[in-house]
């Protein structure tokens, strides 16, 4: 990445924008996931640059009101529930995606048909995310023993019609494709278009989908210039590496990315 992709997004602030993945971006990956905070220093500059560019938000597969909870600011957007939610500065309820609305309920109807006793014994825990339900294996007792049970669960679902989804060691059952954090970015930045420049920074595989949405509107002359920049991660996809303009080690990296935006 060159400095002169940076200074494109300094020198026109008023006309750019900045998005961020929330878990292991701007915060450090925790065993618990309520645990999870923003540490302060980010938080403050995160709140400094929203007074200065033209759009910061904060892009999640956490809903999005827990999302703002994390970061802990009320100023800036929040796309929750990997592109399902969107929730603007000082609202206090998201608007959910419609393509989403007939089908919200399936996931949680198939979950509440499993066997959550078995589940429970090989340390798989359930998260209700409304149109999205996670099964999290994370500090599992043996994570190998419950990975493939979350295979065997996985098969199952998208027999019964569910979009399923792999992450950081969790399982996400999906009611409908075609929603991702991707088309959520591209929509909210295809409405403010065109702009200077756009930034994502980001270090999951749902992230690389917004890497492509960023770049596609690069392509299409509605975004002067993308800058992808992928967060490194030994549990991470080596895709955000390969895709990414500038590589940091790691959420602790983050704040000096920051301070460079800052000017």
């Amino acid at each position: 990445m060159t400095h002169a992709e940076l200074n494109r997004l300094r020198e026109r602030r008023d006309a750019s924008a900045l998005l961020f993945d929330v878990d292991g971006t701007l915060a450090p990956i925790v065993p618990r996931a309520d645990d999870a905070r923003v540490p302060e220093g980010v938080r403050e500059r995160i709140a400094g640059l929203a007074s200065r560019y033209a759009l910061v938000a904060c892009v999640s597969g956490r809903r999005a009101v827990d999302a703002r909870r994390v970061v802990g600011l009320d100023m800036i957007t929040y796309i929750g529930n990997h592109g399902y939610e969107l929730l603007a500065p000082g609202a206090t309820a998201p608007a959910v995606n419609p393509a989403a609305a007939a089908r919200a309920e399936r996931p949680a109807s198939f979950l509440a048909g499993l066997d959550s006793a078995e589940l429970g014994e090989l340390g798989i825990r359930g998260e209700d995310k409304g149109p999205i339900q996670a099964l999290h294996w994370r500090g599992a007792p043996d994570e190998t023993a419950a990975r493939e049970r979350l295979r065997r669960v996985a098969l199952e679902a998208q027999i019964q019609g569910l979009v399923t989804h792999w992450g950081r060691k969790v399982l996400e059952l999906r009611p409908v494709s075609g929603v991702d954090k991707g088309t959520a970015v591209h929509a909210l930045l295809a409405e403010r278009a065109p702009l200077a420049a756009a930034l994502y920074a980001g270090d999951d595989r749902t992230d690389l989908d917004a890497f492509r949405a960023v770049r596609a509107l690069e392509e299409s002359g509605r975004v002067g210039v993308a800058v992808c920049v992928g967060i490194a991660s030994d549990e991470g996809p080596r895709q955000i590496r390969e895709e990414a303009d500038l590589v940091l080690a790691g959420p602790e990296a983050i704040g000096g990315l920051l301070a460079e935006l800052e000017g």
